[in-house]
């Protein structure tokens, strides 16, 4: 149940960015930039995510170079959180670990927080 939740409010973010542009709901100096930015990042942290998982299951055999949980949340808090929420929910990976969890959420509030209270002193 919390997975399919998840997975619905990172994409219906990105729709309603999508569509608060393409319905001209945000300012006109605010370009495409700023939706196309979430979305590239948001695809960037979901393949940063991809290729951590594949090499947790390669790290059995053989050492290899993981990517380190701070690049993993620093994506996030950048921006990339939707992206971050897909992975974990789709790949089933950092979805047991407790902090991890925390720090995401924190920095999915921080960057709802951040474009709602923007557009709201925008428009």
């Amino acid at each position: 149940m919390i997975k399919k939740i998840l997975i619905t409010f990172s994409l219906l973010y990105l729709a309603a960015i999508w569509l608060a542009y393409l319905l001209q709901y945000l300012p006109v100096y605010i370009p495409i930039y700023v939706p196309g930015y979430i979305s590239v990042l948001s695809a960037i942290t979901f393949l940063m995510y991809a290729w951590d998982k594949r090499q947790a299951k390669r790290s059995s055999h053989k050492k290899v170079n993981r990517t380190p949980e701070r690049t993993l949340q620093l994506l996030a808090l950048f921006g990339g959180w939707p992206g971050a929420l897909l992975a974990q929910q789709l790949l089933r990976h950092k979805s047991q670990k407790r902090r991890f969890i925390v720090v995401l959420w924190l920095c999915s509030l921080i960057n709802v927080g951040a474009v709602g209270s923007l557009l709201y002193y925008l428009v």
